[in-house]
C-alpha cells in the first residue's frame, strides 16, 4: 500500500501538519506548479499528477490511499484508476451529498460539487481535461449524506444515483472493482472538532472506520480517497486525535491485502 499526501484544499496549499499523518506511514507529499489564474486549470494540473501515480502504483499491484484536504481530488484518483485499466464504482462516504452543480449552488463552494463533477456534470472543467470517464449513475453510492439542501433532494429523487446509510452499506454495494471515498466529516462533529462544515447526528468515528473495512475486505477496492476538509488544528489535542483517525483509515487499507 502507497499513501499519497495531497495537501491542498481544492487549489491552496495547507500549512503543514494540517494533514497529520504519522511519519512511520511513510507518505508520499504529490506536488504542482499550478497556473496563475481560474481554479479549474490549477486544478487539472494538480489532478494530472495524482491520476498519474495513482495508476503507477496500481500498475505495480499496490493499492493507493490518496489523502487530501477536500473530496474534489476523487476526481483525480478515479481517473487513475482508470488509466491502470480499471472501471471502477464508487462509493461514497460524506455527510453531505456534494450533488450540486453551479447552477444550484448557493454557496458556489466547488467541494459540494465533488461527487456530481465525477458523475458527469460540468465536463469541461475536470473530466474533459482528465480524461475521466464518468461512471454511471447507477454505479455510485453515496452513504450518509444525513445534510441535504433542497436542490440535492431534488436531484437525488429523479437520479440513478444510490444512497443508504453507513448501516445498511454491506447489502447496497455496487459490483465490480470500486474508489472508496471517505470524507472524513462523515463522522459525528461532536467526536471531530474544526470542520469546514460540521454536521450533528453522524456515525461514530468507530463506526466509519468499520465500515470502511467491511468495503476494505470484499478486496474489491483498488484505491482509496481519504478527504480531511478541516481547518488547521488549534492544539495538539486536536492533532492527536486527527492523526489517530487517519492511522486508523490507513491501517484499514493495509490490513485489507
Amino acid at each position: 500500500m502507497t499513501i499519497l499526501l495531497v495537501p491542498y484544499h481544492q487549489d491552496e496549499r495547507l500549512p503543514e501538519r494540517t494533514i497529520p499523518l504519522a511519519a512511520p506511514l511513510g507518505a508520499e507529499t504529490v506536488e504542482a506548479m499550478l497556473p496563475d489564474g481560474d481554479v479549474w486549470p490549477r486544478l487539472v494540473a494538480l489532478y494530472e499528477r495524482v491520476a498519474n501515480r495513482v495508476a503507477e502504483r496500481l500498475a505495480a499491484d499496490d493499492v493507493p490511499a490518496v489523502v487530501s484536504g477536500d473530496c474534489l481530488v476523487a476526481a483525480a484518483t478515479i481517473t487513475g484508476a482508470q488509466r491502470a485499466g480499471s472501471d471502477p464504482a464508487v462509493v461514497w462516504f460524506d455527510a453531505h451529498g456534494d450533488v450540486h452543480t453551479s447552477h444550484t449552488s448557493a454557496s458556489g463552494y466547488l467541494g459540494g460539487m465533488a461527487l456530481r463533477l465525477v458523475l458527469g456534470a460540468h465536463p469541461e472543467r475536470l473530466a474533459e481535461p482528465l480524461g475521466l470517464r464518468s461512471p454511471a449513475e447507477r454505479r455510485a453510492l453515496l452513504v450518509d449524506a444525513r445534510d441535504l439542501d433542497p436542490p440535492e433532494v431534488d436531484y437525488l429523487s429523479r437520479s440513478d444515483l444510490r444512497r443508504c446509510g453507513v448501516e445498511e452499506l454491506q447489502e447496497a454495494l455496487p459490483a465490480g472493482p470500486i474508489v472508496l471515498h471517505i470524507d472524513v466529516d462523515v463522522i459525528d462533529c461532536g467526536e471531530l472538532a474544526g470542520l469546514r462544515f460540521p454536521v450533528p447526528n453522524g456515525p461514530s468515528r468507530s463506526t466509519v472506520v468499520d465500515a470502511a473495512r467491511r468495503v476494505l475486505a470484499t478486496g474489491r477496492v483498488v484505491a482509496v480517497d481519504i478527504a480531511c476538509p478541516w481547518y488547521p488544528a488549534r492544539d495538539e489535542h486536536e492533532i492527536a486525535t486527527r492523526a489517530r483517525l487517519l492511522d486508523e483509515l490507513v491501517d484499514a487499507v493495509r490490513n485489507s491485502g
